[in-house]
Formats: structure tokens, C-alpha cells, sequence
């Protein structure tokens, strides 16, 4: 079992993204597409003795299953690990219904190609259905676009402007907080989806997310974690980021894994000895961004 369930006891999603909100760190939001993803953020939690969140999004979890993850991670709830599971960027009603029904620790609604009024009135429909089928099920909402896919970009994401103006607004967030009553909102402060080739991304406005952080007094999520600094992440967090998700620096791990075990090992045919290596490079990233988002 955890140390850190040694301590405390088994708690939900709810009271840990409370409890990094209160001590001044994150906690790691990190998307799979298999069982060796699960196992890489398995192990890292475990290593690190820190509680982890498992992200399925609509496509993801259509390949695994929206089921069988959900099974796969109430098999090491069981246990004592501290570990959840986030249905990742849902865009229907009827998508978020089906995993709020499957038990979901969390959804997120992403209507950031909406108007804002249209996101505001399906967020707060995802949210009614939520808390009707289990008060601690907790709704996550964006608003500002970053784009949408977790890959290796030549440059910004089409639609996607990181200036200043066109930021996410305290004044807005705090409007579409009050008339969702969502539990977590994740807006664009100068984050985008993927990573820029070369590994860098642009500098976060920190001031920007203290600013909503102080708008909106709930917890915050950043996306787009892959290429962003240590320093920015760290300074991101005191200003008010509880749940900071990395999905494009595992796909990266996983592909260069795998490309090189193959390689090196041309006459092997079995999966599990050809994929440990793959779980190794993803594990070694998650154990990476644990230790930053952990201040440790």
C-alpha cells in the first residue's frame, strides 16, 4: 500500500485536488491509450508515493473501453493507490452522461468551440446530470481555445492566439463559474495542446492564471503541460493550478521507446518483452513531472 495512504486513509478526487489547492502543488493529470500507459502512471505513483489522475479522452477511451478503464483502475484503487480516472476533453452531453454513469471520478466538458453561452448552458446541464448521479463526481469546463490534439506541432495550433488579449478573462471566468457551478475550470493562459517541435513551448502568464485563481476561488487545471518549464509549472501552481495535464511527452516516450526496442531487437516477437521498455520511457517521464508538480 501507499505511503501516503498510510497516513491519511483512502480519499476522493475531490479532497486530494482540495488538499494540493491548500499545500501549494499539483496533481499530475497523465492520458493513456493502453495497459502500458497504465502501468508507467501506475508505477510512477507509486514510486513518487504521490496520487496520480489516468486521462481517457473520447478516443482514447474508446480504444481501451470506456468500461474496461474504469476497471483497470478500480483493480489498484483497490489496493489503497491513489489513483483516478478523468474522462479527458468530453464534447457532448451524452459523452459526459455515459461516463458519469461508468462511475468516472471526474469529466471535463469542452465547449471551447462554442459560443459562450451555448458552453455555458451544456456545462451546466453536464453538471446537474453529475452531481444528481453523485455529488463527489467532479465537472471540469474550459473556456479559451488552445486547440485540440496531443502531438508534435511545426507551430501554434490553427485558431490558437496566445497574446495577452485574447487570454481568458478573469471577469469571464468568473461569470461562467457562477452560472455553471462547475467544480474546476481550466482556461487559456497561454498554454496550448501538443508540444512545439524542439520541445519548448511559449512561457505561461503566470499573472494571468493569479488573476482568475483570485476571480474565481476554485481549484484551476492547466492543459497542454508538455513542453512548459519546471519554473513555469511550479509558478503556475502557487498562483493556483491544482491539476496540471501531460499526454504529447508520453506519446513522444512511447514512440521512441518502441521504435528503438525494435530495432535492437529484431528477432523478438513476444509483446510484454518488447513493450517493458516502452513502460520504462513512459514511467521515467511521469516520475519527471511528479517530482516538479510535487515540489520535490
Amino acid at each position: 500500500m501507499f505511503n501516503f495512504f498510510r497516513k491519511s486513509g483512502p480519499k476522493s478526487l475531490k479532497w486530494h485536488v482540495s488538499d494540493a489547492l491548500k499545500r501549494k502543488v499539483a496533481i499530475g493529470h497523465f492520458n493513456i491509450s493502453n495497459i502500458d500507459g497504465f502501468w508507467a502512471v501506475v508505477n510512477a505513483s507509486k514510486k513518487i508515493g504521490v496520487p496520480v489522475i489516468i486521462g481517457v479522452s473520447e478516443g482514447e477511451r474508446d480504444f481501451v473501453g470506456v468500461a474496461q478503464v474504469r476497471s483497470l483502475v478500480d483493480s489498484v484503487k483497490a489496493e489503497g493507490a491513489p489513483v483516478f480516472l478523468n474522462a479527458d476533453h468530453t464534447y457532448s452531453f451524452e459523452r459526459v452522461k455515459e461516463v458519469v454513469d461508468a462511475g468516472y471520478d471526474s469529466v471535463i466538458f469542452d465547449g471551447t468551440e462554442r459560443s459562450f453561452e451555448d458552453n455555458v448552458a451544456l456545462t451546466k446541464k453536464c453538471v446537474r446530470y453529475a452531481k444528481a448521479k453523485d455529488k463527489n463526481i467532479l465537472v471540469e469546463a474550459e473556456i479559451g481555445f488552445i486547440g485540440k490534439s496531443s502531438k508534435v506541432l511545426e507551430g501554434i495550433p490553427e485558431g490558437v492566439r496566445i497574446g495577452e488579449e485574447f487570454l481568458t478573462k478573469p471577469e469571464e471566468a468568473l461569470r461562467f463559474v457562477k452560472e455553471t457551478g462547475v467544480d474546476m475550470l481550466a482556461p487559456a493562459v497561454g498554454n496550448i495542446h501538443g508540444m512545439l517541435k524542439g520541445g519548448v513551448d511559449p512561457a505561461l502568464n503566470i499573472k494571468r492564471i493569479k488573476d482568475i485563481s483570485d476571480a474565481v476561488k476554485i481549484p484551476l487545471v492547466l492543459h497542454g503541460g508538455s513542453g512548459n518549464s519546471a519554473e513555469d509549472f511550479k509558478a503556475a501552481i502557487d498562483a493556483g493550478v491544482a491539476i496540471i495535464h501531460v499526454n504529447t511527452e508520453l506519446r513522444v516516450a512511447y514512440k521512441n521507446a518502441l521504435e528503438a526496442t525494435l530495432r535492437n531487437s529484431p528477432g523478438e516477437v513476444a509483446p510484454y518483452k518488447l513493450e517493458k521498455p516502452v513502460v520504462e520511457a513512459i514511467q521515467k517521464v511521469v516520475e519527471e513531472k511528479l517530482m516538479i508538480f510535487n515540489k520535490l
